[in-house]
Parts: structure tokens; C-alpha cells; sequence
């Protein structure tokens, strides 16, 4: 029974993947703070890392020992400018030193100080060890868990304790749908509403403001940036992008010189069914191969499923409403925030715990619910788009090629935003008397599902199309 805020599941951060590289950039981060905390930082002589299970076997292509190296740096994901990612990396492993928090040197070869271990932990199946050395020879060690979203625990969960008082604290604390949609009876107030109240015991609404612009800012920034960059993605399986030639297409002759234009713009394109869902891929698309470039996305609610709220929203904002404001960005990202929480807390938002029905599935359905919401549904609609877009994932399973975050991953985002509309408007026209499966029972079926699944289905590369597909062909 721990709170989630809406800042929990939509987080900013660098791809390619939260479970694997903004997951183990704030485990260093935690680890340093750790280190200073018992007053053992400055004895710090030389540290390893071993990193276990799904972290280890895709963990290069998905930049798990870029993101350690940058943690240990005492970089921040939020604020690094990305054109500084590279040259540091690159200086750590070139002179084999490293500025640990950026306070002190010491020796580092990456080659050798940071190991993948096959073997899975019992705990998690993205596990992560750092051990220092200090000057008395004495060894002092902490094992972490990625466990999807940029989430990261120990095993003993010391902070749950904390999790679980504020959300007590909540007026209204929220475990399962069929409890918010009881919340939502009783206040006689709409989804976004009780999730603001929720949002209101924890910050001030100047905060949430802030902070929702700041998150709508970088995924409309990740947007632009992904449609006006061309050229391959990195890695080695020479992906083109395709964002800009979609977009260039797409745009026709119309005029601008920046970002703000550019929305105007598109807001003003008269477009035809077709090209309806080649905008929404168009969006879905540019988000991801930014980041599987290392680009700044936010996790909504994992990296690897990034595309499809900002896809979702876009198409709100330019297809549907386009008087749409700030407050209908604040309410669709209140409402995915609230249903992204609940499949955390009722399974998992971890491809490498569930597949990727975990990721692009509970995007869909974040996506789907917040849609219905502005469309003029009620909760009960809500609900039922998002059991309607997770349905139709159920069982999808994670293959990445090559352990990178790009093939099936990018396309993944854009059919997760097209199911997203499609589940919101089934949901508009159905009546909720008549609905037949519960959000909660897809949400306990997705996590059957994600036990039953074979490890090699789960972000290990060891199955699917990862196997079945040889570099040599891409």
C-alpha cells in the first residue's frame, strides 16, 4: 500500500531505457549519497560495479555502463546537456580515471571495474552491486534493484515505510481502480480531480504546475528534436530515422523558425484520416528514436514506451481540441499517472519482470483512460479504455535486437498510440453497465501473464525476435 505520485510514473531522465539506464544512473547516485552519509566517501580508494540478470545481458546496448559511469560522475539526468554525455564517458575510459561525484579522482578502468554477471539475483532480475575499497582496506558494499520507471529499491526496503505513511496521509489512497472509481462516486468529482486532490497533500499547486509543464515541455521538446533530426541511430544495427522524412512530408510548405511556431503550425494543417494516424506515429516515433540516441525524454512510464502519452496528447491538442490548454495537459497527465500506478502497484511496469505488455501495454492504457477523460468520459470510460488498450497487449513480449531499445521497440510506440485512440473511442461508446472485464482483473491477469512468461521474453535477448532475427540481416 505505498503512494505513487503522477512525478513517480512520468519522470525526466536519458535513454535509452529507465530499468537499465536511468534506473542503475540513480542507483550511483543513491550509492554516493550513501557514502557520504557514513562519512566513508573520502576513504573511497578504488570501486567496482557487477551488474546481474537483465541488466547484464542487454545492458550495452541499453547504455547500463554509460548510465553507471555518469551516476558515479555525480551527473544528473534531468539537467546533463546531452552533447557532454559522450566526451565524459569517453574521458573516464581513455585516461582510466575517474572524478568520483566530482569531488574526488580516483582510479577507474571500465573495462574491468564494471562486470555483467549472467546470473539472475533471487530478488529482481535487474540487480546492480557497487563495492568500495577504502584507504584501510576495509570493502563496503550495496546491491540495488532497477524495477522499471527509473524506480530503484533495496531488498529491505527501508524507504517503504515512508511510502506507505504518505499514502495514508493521501485523502484519498488509491490501490485499485474499482477504489478510485468508489472516490470518484463519493466526491462526485471526475478522475483528475481526486488525483489532484492526492498530488495537493504532497506539493502546492504552484509546484504541480511546474512540475507538469516541465515534464509536457520535454516531451514536446523530444517531439520537435526527433522530427527534425535525420540521419542513423547508434548502436550498429544502422536504423534509419524515420520521424523526419515522415514529418517532412507531413508538414507540407507551411512556415516556421521555432518550437511554439511549429505546434501553431500543425494545429492549422487540414488532415484526412490517413494522415491522422501518420501525425500520431510521426509523434510516437520521434520520441523514441531520441532516445534511443541518448536523448532527454520522460519516462511515461518507462523510457522504452516514452512515444505514446506525448503521441496521445499531441493528437488531443492538434487533432481534437485545438483550443486545448495547459489545464487539459494537466488533467491527461494526472489521469495516466493515476492509471500507470495502478498497474504498478497491482503487477509491474518492469519489461524484464512482465515483457513488454509491462511497458507499451500500460502506456497504451495511460494513454487510452486520460484520452476518454478529456473526450468526455466518465471515470467508469476511463477505466474501461484503459482495461481495452491493456487487453489487446496482453502477453507481448520483450525481443529488443542487438539489447538495444529500437527494433520492434520504436514501431511498438506507435502502435501502442494508435490502440490508444481506438480503446478510448470503443470506451466512449460503450455503456459501463455492460462492460464485462474490470480494469483490476486485466491488471491481475497482466501479472499472471507476466509470471507465466519465459526469462527469455523478458528483456533478456535470449528469445524472439532477438534469436530469430540475425544482425547480420539488419
Amino acid at each position: 500500500m505505498e503512494s505513487i505520485s503522477i512525478f513517480d510514473m512520468l519522470k525526466i531522465g536519458v535513454g535509452p531505457s529507465s530499468s537499465h539506464t536511468l534506473g542503475p544512473w540513480r542507483a550511483a547516485e543513491r550509492w554516493l549519497h550513501e557514502l557520504k552519509g557514513k562519512s566513508v566517501f573520502e576513504q573511497v580508494q578504488s570501486i567496482k560495479v557487477h551488474i546481474y540478470g537483465s541488466l547484464s545481458l542487454t545492458g550495452k546496448g541499453h547504455a547500463t555502463d554509460y548510465a553507471i559511469i555518469l551516476g558515479l560522475l555525480g551527473q544528473d539526468p534531468v539537467h546533463i546537456p546531452i552533447e557532454d554525455i559522450h566526451p565524459l564517458v569517453t574521458s573516464v575510459k581513455e585516461s582510466k580515471k575517474l572524478h568520483l561525484g566530482n569531488l574526488r579522482m580516483i582510479d577507474f578502468c571500465v573495462e574491468h571495474d564494471i562486470i555483467f554477471h549472467k546470473e539472475f539475483l533471487p530478488f529482481h532480475a535487474n540487480g546492480l552491486t557497487f563495492e568500495a575499497i577504502l584507504d584501510n582496506g576495509k570493502k563496503v558494499s550495496r546491491t540495488y534493484y532497477s524495477i522499471g520507471g527509473g524506480f530503484v529499491v533495496v531488498e529491505e526496503r527501508k524507504n517503504a515505510k515512508k511510502k506507505i505513511d504518505a499514502f495514508q496521509s493521501f485523502p484519498f489512497p488509491i490501490q485499485k481502480g474499482a477504489e478510485l472509481l468508489g472516490f470518484c462516486h463519493q466526491e462526485q468529482k471526475c478522475i483528475s480531480e481526486i488525483v489532484l486532490d492526492n498530488e495537493l497533500s504532497l506539493r502546492s499547486q504552484e509546484q504541480i504546475d511546474l512540475e507538469i509543464k516541465q515534464i509536457w515541455d520535454t516531451m514536446l521538446e523530444c517531439m520537435y528534436t526527433g522530427c527534425h533530426t535525420e540521419g542513423t541511430l547508434p548502436g550498429g544495427l544502422n536504423v534509419k530515422r524515420r520521424a523526419f522524412d515522415m514529418h517532412l512530408k507531413l508538414k507540407g510548405e507551411l512556415p516556421y523558425s521555432n518550437l511554439e511556431e511549429w505546434l501553431l503550425t500543425i494545429r492549422q494543417t487540414e488532415v484526412k484520416f490517413r494522415q491522422i494516424l501518420q501525425w500520431v506515429s510521426c509523434f510516437a516515433l520521434s520520441v523514441n528514436e531520441v532516445n534511443a540516441s541518448l536523448g532527454r525524454v520522460v519516462t511515461a512510464p518507462t523510457n522504452g514506451s516514452a512515444g505514446v502519452i506525448p503521441a496521445v496528447l499531441m493528437y488531443y491538442l492538434v487533432i481534437e481540441n485545438h483550443a486545448g490548454n495547459f489545464e487539459h495537459i494537466k488533467q491527461f497527465l494526472l489521469v495516466a499517472g493515476e492509471i500507470g500506478s495502478i498497474f504498478k502497484k497491482g503487477a509491474t511496469i518492469s519489461a524484464a519482470m512482465g515483457g513488454c505488455q509491462a511497458e507499451i501495454g500500460v502506456s497504451s492504457a495511460m494513454a487510452a483512460g486520460a484520452l476518454t477523460e478529456l473526450l468526455g468520459g466518465s471515470p467508469e470510460q476511463v477505466l474501461i479504455a484503459a482495461e481495452i488498450a491493456m487487453e489487446h497487449h496482453l502477453g507481448l513480449t520483450c525481443d529488443p535486437i542487438g539489447g538495444l531499445v529500437q527494433i520492434p521497440c520504436i514501431e511498438r510506440n506507435s502502435m501502442g498510440a494508435i490502440k490508444a485512440i481506438n480503446a478510448a473511442e470503443l470506451a466512449l461508446g460503450t455503456d459501463p453497465a455492460e462492460a464485462k472485464i474490470p480494469l483490476d482483473k486485466v491488471v491481475q491477469t497482466m501479472w499472471e501473464t507476466a509470471k507465466d512468461m519465459s526469462s527469455k521474453y523478458k528483456e533478456t535477448s535470449q528469445g524472439g525476435l532477438a534469436v530469430g532475427v540475425f544482425l547480420s540481416d539488419c
